[in-house]
């Protein structure tokens, strides 16, 4: 039997030649994974995989994607509903991402619209999304990964998280990155801190994973494109390795109707175990990637 979250026809990424990462637009999931498009297998320039999909642990987190635990009632993320005073339940409140058109689409550059609609077939969220490869100088490149959100509704719409639903730490909830860890050691770092404890639910001007083992890797993430502070950051080292950027995390975003979120991660992709300079360094070029820069 075929894959269940294998695409009909995935669209691959390349640089020079190499697949750096397979989109998977429009996938065959069960409902209560809350069916997305995602990124996966993405890969370092010499063919390391550093993205896990539906993993025995949390069947719901699929490589690279945008989800929403709780977005005016409706789940986005897949798996369980945290409901305060109940804890996790399964609910049949499951929506769905729907491919609505492409605006471009190659091998270095994906642009598309989407429809986010609730179980009852109600359209929340209308998406234009853009995903781009980036060549980097050395066996690293970036993924440039951004998206709009705009509330189709004629009411005010809630981006919640479990967090803001009485889950202590648990505020994820926007771009996500479910990384590969296999029984290799994984370690988090920021700009002034190391570890899982000290980078959770704190902001940051990047965070990076590095994996151990014969064939390591580097990843760094960068939010790019905004004038104020960036989301706190969802980071699991230990667990299991996942980085993502909160949309919500000590309290709801609210969004009027015909309002807009935006948001822009810049990920470097790399062979092995940088240094701490070498990840400075390299965090500070993609920073100042203009977002016209994927669209060349």
């Amino acid at each position: 039997m075929p894959d269940p979250a294998s695409p009909a026809d995935p669209v691959r990424l390349s640089l020079a030649g190499r697949a750096v990462a397979d989109y998977v637009w429009r996938p065959r999931l069960p409902r209560t994974l809350s069916p997305r498009p995602f990124l996966h297998p993405v890969r370092t320039l010499a063919g390391t995989e550093v993205t896990e999909s539906m993993p025995e642990d949390h069947l719901h987190h699929l490589g690279v994607s945008v989800a929403v635990a709780d977005l005016g009632g409706v789940n986005f993320w897949g798996g369980r509903t945290y409901v305060p005073g109940q804890g996790p339940v399964q609910l049949p409140n499951h929506g769905t991402q729907h491919h609505r058109a492409w605006t471009a689409r190659s091998s270095t550059d994906v642009r598309h619209e989407l429809r986010w609609v609730g179980p009852d077939g109600t359209e929340l969220v209308h998406e234009r999304r853009r995903i781009a490869a980036l060549p980097l100088t050395g066996q690293a490149w970036a993924l440039d990964f951004g998206f709009e959100l705009t509330n189709v509704t004629a009411e005010p719409l809630t981006f919640a998280s479990p967090a803001t639903n009485g889950r202590l730490g648990a505020g994820y909830g926007g771009f996500f990155w479910r990384a590969r860890r296999g029984d290799r050691r994984v370690h988090v770092r920021g700009p002034e801190r190391t570890g899982e404890r000290h980078l959770h639910g704190r902001r940051a001007a990047w965070l990076a994973l590095t994996g151990t083992g014969t064939d390591p890797w580097t990843l760094i993430f960068v939010p790019a494109g905004r004038p104020h502070r960036p989301d706190l950051w969802f980071v699991r080292s230990r667990d299991y390795a996942g980085v993502g950027s909160a949309l919500a995390w000590t309290r709801p975003l609210v969004v009027a109707p015909g309002g807009r979120v935006r948001r822009r991660i810049v990920t470097v992709v790399a062979d092995g175990r940088l240094r701490s300079r070498q990840v400075a360094d390299l965090a500070d070029t993609v920073a100042a990637i203009p977002a016209e820069a994927a669209r060349s």
